[in-house]
């Protein structure tokens, strides 16, 4: 039997203020790297010290946390909730919840991230994360614990099956028939523009897409040219490939087609 220990820790950081003057302590003080992962609702816990590593007071302040991506946009922006209630175990403690949405489009990459103080006066203070006066800490996205869905694929290019015939039908996409087993469920939602007749669903169990392909209907879904939202439509099948036949011209009426296997 294997036994695997696991930690049940506060993800908790302290930084320092400078609020009484000048830093006379002029020591280099470890900052670690924080990591935060997608998929999950992620809290992070500060301590706010003093030049001699004493805790701080935070109930007369408003934490604010930014945290910029690796082009220097921001990406987050959060007030810290005080948790300092006199005691001295949460004395100068606040905390910072970094949410699943707000990492649901940011990609696997290293953060910056600054922390002020806001006080009773509208003032703000800055805080180092050493008595270096270093600002920026470093915040790590994983997105390898929890990865989350995969990114939709997208059908935007349809071409008429012949010169004079009305119906169009879109590139083929990759069914991945080898990610499912003997029964295989498929979304697609169609996003349309008043477009007004009917769309059908197509696979292939053909490897090769050439002139020649047999493609067989799977669904069939009718329009009126009045939708406003998009329209989803499932499908079931372990096939090659997929594409979509209009029976009219999309052009400017469908503006895409997403699609999750």
């Amino acid at each position: 039997m294997q036994l695997l220990p696991r930690y049940l820790v506060k993800n908790r950081i302290n930084i320092v203020a400078n609020v009484a003057g000048f830093i006379t302590e002029y020591r280099p003080v470890y900052q670690r790297q924080v990591q935060v992962y997608k998929g999950i609702d992620n809290v992070l816990e500060f301590r706010l010290l003093n030049a001699d590593q004493k805790p701080i007071n935070t109930a007369n302040y408003t934490p604010k946390f930014l945290a910029f991506d690796e082009n220097k946009n921001l990406v987050i922006d959060h007030n810290g909730e005080v948790i300092d209630d006199g005691s001295s175990q949460t004395r100068g403690l606040f905390k910072v919840t970094v949410t699943e949405n707000d990492l649901l489009n940011i990609k696997q990459q290293f953060l910056t991230y600054t922390i002020y103080l806001v006080d009773s006066n509208e003032d703000n203070i800055v805080t180092y994360t050493d008595t270096h006066f270093g600002n920026d800490g470093i915040i790590k996205i994983n997105a390898e614990a929890f990865p989350g869905s995969k990114t939709s694929k997208s059908v935007t290019t349809f071409s008429a099956t012949a010169p004079d015939d009305t119906t169009y039908v879109s590139d083929a996409i990759d069914a991945e028939p080898g990610i499912n087993g003997n029964e295989a469920l498929h979304t697609a939602a169609i996003y349309t523009n008043g477009y007004d007749g009917d769309i059908k669903v197509q696979g292939t169990l053909e490897s090769q897409i050439t002139g020649t392909t047999e493609w067989a209907d799977l669904e069939t879904v009718s329009f009126t040219g009045t939708e406003t939202d998009p329209t989803p439509v499932n499908f079931y099948g372990v096939l090659n490939h997929i594409r979509f036949e209009t029976s009219k011209d999309p052009a400017e009426t469908i503006t895409k087609i997403l699609v999750r296997n």
